[in-house]
């Protein structure tokens, strides 16, 4: 099985370069970009979403609250601890969802093999938390096969039953960095995760007869740049609420994804590497869409301020090479049943030394 996911990986690889080695340039944040640049990724993105968006749809909240978990720059290499960890936690404690800020992996084929490892255990893990086993008579093998089903699902991408868990969706949902998409990294990352630029929302229940969700947006800034298709995108308002408000649906909270950061955690630390105008545009479009918390990464430094009414959280590298020894390095979000919304750090206690 790894060799022939190591094959796939260098078919993948191969084929980037080919059709992608004239394309090479700096990108605004100083670091060589080999392979598809924004527009083409936002492209992409935005077309597998389309097709495929039952894999997006969302959740329906249940009981008095729900949380979701997030994690920046694992940067996986050869030690899978921290994310499996990450994983494990979330799915453990209860979490709807985990979303991860990018840089989730450095750009080699073994590492994505290794990433792809552990999420197939997570979907162990969550199937045995989750989903209950039965058994189909198959006429071919004249055999009972067993499969998988989740007999309370809130999670529409799980609706049906699985007779492979590797079929099944775990609720992970990263963006991506730009760690992910140098040496034509982003043939690896899109053959897991598929799109870089998506939404979907969680329902919360009615008042007054009118649909209640919150909405959460996760955005491609790998590049340092939000490019012209994607700003014409969110222009257009395809990660507005206009048309659901008209369809007598509102939205509550709002929460955004980023990779690239906005601020500077220290005046000595890198600045976002945002062009003024797409700054400006990033920082109005929040406060439109009503932004509750914007989440970034990439500064591997931990800073929480809020602006415009909205609150960022820059979360440091969970990442075992950067920080080896025990941490805050996760954000658990509580989002409760009237819209209140809290947050707390979760420490990981993973180290390289103690396995755990």
């Amino acid at each position: 099985m790894v060799i022939m996911k190591k094959y796939q990986y260098i078919i993948l690889a191969v084929v980037a370069a080919v059709l992608l080695v004239s394309c090479e340039k700096v990108s605004p944040i100083g670091i060589l970009v080999a392979g598809t640049g924004v527009e083409d990724r936002v492209k992409m993105s935005y077309k597998y979403f389309r097709e495929y968006k039952s894999e997006f749809s969302g959740f329906d909240a249940q009981g008095d609250e729900y949380t979701f978990l997030v994690g920046s720059d694992s940067h996986v290499t050869t030690d899978c601890g921290r994310m499996e960890e990450m994983l494990k936690r979330g799915i453990d404690d209860g979490d709807m969802f985990m979303a991860h800020l990018g840089d989730i992996a450095d750009t080699k084929i073994e590492y994505y093999i290794n990433l792809e490892n552990a999420l197939n255990k997570a979907k162990k893990w969550y199937v045995d938390k989750y989903f209950k086993k039965d058994f189909i008579y198959d006429e071919e093998i004249n055999d009972s096969i067993p499969y998988y089903y989740d007999p309370n699902p809130n999670y529409s991408a799980n609706v049906g039953i699985f007779t492979n868990i590797e079929d099944v969706h775990i609720p992970f949902y990263p963006v991506v960095g730009n760690h992910d998409i140098t040496h034509n990294g982003w043939a690896m990352w899109s053959n897991i995760f598929h799109s870089s630029f998506y939404d979907f929302y969680v329902g919360v229940g009615y008042v007054d007869d009118i649909l209640i969700f919150d909405h959460f947006i996760f955005l491609d800034t790998a590049s340092g740049t939000l490019g012209r298709e994607q700003v014409n995108l969110i222009e257009q308002g395809v990660m507005d609420d206009r048309n659901m408000e008209e369809m007598g649906i509102k939205t509550r909270n709002t929460f955004v994804f980023s990779h690239t950061n906005i601020f500077r955690p220290r005046s000595v630390e890198l600045a976002s590497t945002f062009a003024r105008e797409e700054l400006y545009f990033l920082l109005n479009k929040f406060r439109e869409w009503n932004v509750t918390i914007a989440f970034l990464g990439h500064v591997h430094k931990w800073d929480d301020r809020v602006f415009g009414d909205v609150q960022y959280l820059t979360l440091d590298s969970m990442c075992e090479a950067n920080n080896p020894e025990p941490g805050d390095y996760l954000v658990r979000v509580h989002v409760k049943r009237n819209g209140t919304v809290t947050w707390e750090k979760v420490h990981m206690n993973y180290t390289p030394n103690n396995k755990k």
